[in-house]
């Protein structure tokens, strides 16, 4: 393992934002991991655990503890069933799975990160959520102190949530096992509307594998959210918010407040979410309450291809990100009544 002390944290998340880390272990084998974890338990010191550093907001001043940098590699294809170490780049993974002519995880291209992370937030994009083809994930056990494997069921996945990010002191991943689909090469059915209309086919039919990741990657590119070192817009963590689950009652009275702002014959996104539940686009109510592409004045600001990323200029700090994302959280509430949810994990700071 690697270490190294007062270690800056910033150029291993993608906001490029944080303070140092008292110490910083980089782990390339899941015995490490576990021997990390179990020296930082045992002497009572705060642990961080860092995959890809996409879903990270940390603290100016930085994280006093142990910040695990987990490096580790795996990729093993038998037939349709995938196992992926937890340090392995997901975006790499999926088109590895794509060339070898699978489906099921073809519309998550370009996501940034490791793969180890994508359990933790049931991470999902145009269509797809890694929930529908995780089979199980073997994880340390910190209370127990062993490696458990935990079935799908186990996880307790729902919208960007699972039993890991409920508990996040719990259990790191070390790996995660999937069962993807030999469909001669075509994608799984297209169910989100933009992909299909980008691949000019109806929802619910298929497509070529790599034709549906490269046009993804297409759609990605042009909202920022694929990692480019040269273009401030992907200097982010994707969606900073996630998407508003509201009851009908909750519904109903965004309805109202939508009809008294804008409009009666304005309707915003409404998708169904479950049982009483409807699901709103968090892009349109933070553009509709009065924060474009490209709002803000300061080094934090709202890109330029999305609303829903919130961006480092290049010289921004996490205070002024925070003071942003609480701009524009507490505009939408004044304007819809709906609360935004941040998406990222904060360290040592929050909205």
């Amino acid at each position: 393992m690697q270490e190294f002390h007062d270690a800056p944290i910033a150029p291993l998340t993608t906001f490029r934002l944080g303070g140092p880390a008292t110490r910083l272990v980089t782990a390339t084998t899941d015995d490490e991991v576990i021997t990390a974890v179990r020296e930082a338990d045992a002497a009572g010191t705060p642990l961080l655990i860092i995959g890809g550093g996409s879903n990270l907001v940390v603290s100016d001043k930085g994280f006093d503890g142990t910040a695990l940098r987990i490096a580790t590699t795996g990729f093993t294809l038998d037939g349709t069933d995938l196992e992926l170490a937890a340090g392995e780049n997901w975006s790499d993974a999926v088109a590895r799975t794509v060339e070898a002519g699978l489906a099921g995880i073809e519309c998550l291209a370009g996501i940034p990160g490791s793969a180890g992370a994508t359990p933790i937030q049931n991470v999902g994009a145009y269509g797809q959520e890694v929930s529908a083809t995780i089979t199980e994930v073997v994880a340390y056990d910190r209370r127990a102190d062993e490696v458990v494997t935990l079935t799908n069921e186990e996880c307790a996945f729902s919208y960007r949530h699972s039993r890991f990010k409920q508990d996040p002191t719990r259990h790191v991943v070390l790996r995660v096992r999937f069962r993807l689909e030999d469909a001669a090469g075509l994608s799984a059915p297209v169910k989100y509307a933009e992909t299909a209309r980008a691949l000019g086919v109806e929802a619910g039919e298929r497509v070529s594998a790599a034709k549906a990741r490269e046009t993804v990657l297409k759609l990605r590119s042009g909202k920022g959210m694929v990692l480019d070192p040269e273009d401030h817009d992907t200097w982010s963590a994707g969606s900073f918010f996630t998407n508003p689950i509201l009851t009908e009652a909750e519904h109903a009275a965004f309805l109202e407040r939508v009809a008294q702002r804008l409009g009666a014959g304005v309707l915003p996104p409404s998708y169904p979410a479950g049982e009483g539940f409807m699901k709103t686009s968090a892009a349109w109510l933070i553009d509709k309450a009065g924060y474009p592409k490209g709002y803000g004045e300061g080094a934090a600001r709202i890109s330029t291809k999305h609303t829903l990323a919130l961006t480092n200029r290049g010289d921004a700090t996490t205070e002024d990100l925070l003071a942003l994302a609480r701009e524009v959280r507490d505009g939408v509430h004044a304007a819809f009544g709906v609360t935004l949810v941040n998406e990222p994990v904060t360290v040592g700071c929050a909205l």
